[in-house]
């Protein structure tokens, strides 16, 4: 079945990067010149999505109005000949269909994914986690999508993470198909020993889901931290029926974390046409005095 529809959950507050985000997304935050929430949204269809479902909260009506049409700013730009800022701006409201339902509680990924019910419907779909933006030369979600298409079952997109920092992910269980792509049969969020550990493979922003999710999501109680865990109802899956894994190829950057925003703007300034020779230059004056 082909896969036309994403969910992008970004209810979540950014305690992480307070202040800046008492008033704005974190999901606003600008990578150069794109706010993250538009690489997410460029992946999905990019990807092959038509259909997208952006889960907000209070005060993230700013996501709303950069994917709308701007008469006002687009007049203003031609008239002055800005051809260019004209045209990175013209096609957003264009992009995808794009939907916005508010998560009113704030209980967790879990119950983020399970407000997107309605919107499914009866087929599968990509979840992309609103603090991940993953730059490649292949959009993330489009690895998932083919490997799905081989498999049939679940797809989770993961990479290796510290030993010191597998407490703060999920751990999960995989044997190796071959190549990138893995089985898996087991996982667990935020383990709170290293016995309890299953491998230092963990989700990392993206996954492929069956619509059986939901019913799962129904029956799954509160876990860590209080919150109905997502990882805790494709666990389920995973036990039940399997789940593929792949090792996506690209660089992931979280920008629901301080270090992870400057990362962001440093690595994809260095490769934007208009800021790389300048920051370069910067980069290499300033290690110098380090």
């Amino acid at each position: 079945m082909k896969i036309t529809k994403a969910v992008i959950p970004a209810a979540g507050m950014g305690t992480r990067v307070l202040p800046a985000t008492k008033a704005m997304p974190k999901e606003m935050f600008p990578i150069v010149d794109k706010p993250a929430i538009q690489y997410l949204v460029e992946e999905a269809v990019n990807s092959g999505i038509t259909d997208i479902l952006i889960i907000t909260n209070r005060g993230k009506a700013l996501m709303e109005d950069h994917f709308d049409k701007n008469p006002a700013l687009e007049k203003s730009l031609l008239d002055n000949s800005k051809f260019a800022l004209y045209d990175s701006i013209k096609d957003l409201h264009n992009l995808a269909n794009i939907y916005y339902i508010r998560q009113v509680e704030t209980k967790g990924l879990g119950h983020a994914v399970s407000r997107a019910k309605a919107f499914v419907g009866d087929e599968p779909f990509a979840v992309l986690y609103g603090d991940d933006v993953i730059v490649g030369d292949v959009p993330a979600t489009k690895q998932l999508i083919d490997a799905y298409g081989m498999y049939g079952k679940g797809v989770l997109g993961i990479k290796e993470v510290p030993k010191e920092t597998i407490s703060m992910y999920s751990s999960l269980k995989v044997e190796k198909i071959k190549d990138n792509i893995y089985k898996c049969t087991d996982m667990i969020e935020k383990p709170k020993s290293l016995a309890a550990v299953l491998s230092y493979h963990s989700i990392q922003g993206r996954c492929i889901l069956p619509p059986e999710i939901f019913d799962i999501l129904d029956r799954t109680k509160p876990g860590a931290g209080g919150e109905i865990q997502l990882t805790d109802a494709m666990r389920k899956l995973a036990v039940e029926y399997g789940m593929t894994a792949v090792e996506y190829e690209g660089k992931r950057f979280d920008m629901g974390s301080k270090l992870g925003v400057l990362k962001a703007s440093i690595e994809v300034g260095l490769t934007h046409p208009e800021t790389k020779d300048g920051l370069k230059e910067y980069l290499k004056e300033l290690t110098q005095e380090l």
